[in-house]
């Protein structure tokens, strides 16, 4: 989600990149403004009558023909009436109040004590469940603030390196620099596929001097990666909190990764989600990348990815077994104080608890 503020008119709005909303609050009320629905109030659940947007904005005279343009045209309304009341009374004269309805955005504060169990200091997580259009949070203040993307930028920098052609394919092989360090599994010639699964830095370093900042630059910005910044260090700017982003961002990224709409091609997509897969059983696929930014305080860990549900139903047609795949996406950031803890075996532990909680996996 992406914070602005409206001092004139006391009124804060959160704009999430996963769902795609717009949350418009004020001190008295809340609202959530979604391409294709109507105005909705969080948490009374009031429900709309006449205010649908893209189409109309209801008790005026403004019509809008895009959902960018109904924001925009919103926002001017915030701007030109006198004050906040006047709005709260052109918004709630067009709805009524009815029962509530189940909400599409869903605070899980019952997450807390997965994370205090697992001695966490500070964490959230957002999950989009694909399948019913409902997005689960903790920790939302968390959620929206942009952090240092750690190794989760190795997902970007593999998609830029093979829609620019630095990287044919994922077996591009980059030699060993003979630099000898405290992981061997990392003094050795490795395609992108293995540098991926044990996520290399120095060759995925190499493979950003060798994208150059130019190119890098380009599609940060194509993207709306983060903040987008880089900075003077070529083979730095994803470790060294010049480039931030939010887990709601990186969830976002997750979601338009796994249906091919980031503005790379099918092929670069497919190639990165096939790298990014961890485990397939019989229950479920699962991919995901871990990031880590550590410093003698403290360690800063990232999870984010998506899983598929596997389901096997007759077909209607075929009268033969066939496996369904439901997705759904998550982002995971997390802070601790314990420089010694082993983050990843707790990150993936965290994620397995929260999934069994909304009963994705058994």
């Amino acid at each position: 989600m992406q914070r602005h503020c409206d001092e004139g008119s006391n009124l804060n709005v959160f704009h999430s990149w996963a769902a795609h909303t717009l949350f418009v609050t004020s001190p008295r009320s809340s609202f959530l403004l979604s391409p294709g629905f109507p105005l909705q109030s969080l948490p009374q659940c009031i429900a709309p009558t006449k205010i649908k947007l893209p189409y109309r904005i209801a008790n005026t005279n403004l019509e809008a023909t895009n959902f960018i343009d109904a924001i925009r045209h919103i926002f001017t309304l915030f701007h030109t009436f006198a004050g906040m009341k006047y709005i709260a009374f052109i918004l709630l004269s067009s709805i009524l109040f009815t029962a509530c309805q189940p909400d599409i955005i869903q605070e899980q504060p019952q997450w807390a004590s997965v994370f205090k169990k697992y001695k966490i200091d500070s964490a959230c997580f957002e999950l989009k469940d694909n399948n019913h259009d409902r997005i689960f949070y903790y920790n939302k203040n968390r959620m929206i603030t942009r952090y240092c993307p750690a190794s989760t930028y190795k997902i970007m920098n593999s998609l830029i390196a093979l829609e620019t052609n630095i990287a044919p394919d994922e077996n591009l092989v980059i030699p060993w620099d003979k630099v000898v360090r405290s992981r061997p599994e990392l003094n050795h010639d490795m395609d992108m596929r293995k540098a991926f699964e044990i996520s290399s830095l120095p060759y995925y370093q190499e493979l950003a001097r060798r994208i150059g900042a130019i190119d890098a630059q380009k599609w940060l910005d194509t993207v709306h990666y983060g903040n987008a910044r880089i900075g003077p260090k070529v083979d730095e700017y994803w470790l060294n909190d010049t480039l931030k982003i939010s887990a709601d961002e990186q969830l976002g990224f997750m979601k338009k990764l796994y249906f091919d709409k980031l503005p790379f091609s099918a092929r670069s997509q497919r190639i990165v989600r096939s790298i990014m897969m961890r485990e397939d059983n019989k229950e479920y696929r699962l991919y995901y990348k871990t990031g880590t930014q550590q410093t003698d305080e403290r360690t800063l860990a990232w999870l984010v990815g998506f899983i598929e549900r596997k389901e096997i139903k007759i077909g209607v047609m075929s009268k033969k077994p066939e496996t369904n795949y439901k997705p759904y996406f998550f982002a995971m950031n997390m802070e601790t104080k314990d420089t010694t803890m082993d983050t990843k075996a707790v990150r993936l532990s965290i994620l397995k608890d929260i999934l069994r909680e909304r009963k994705i996996i058994k």
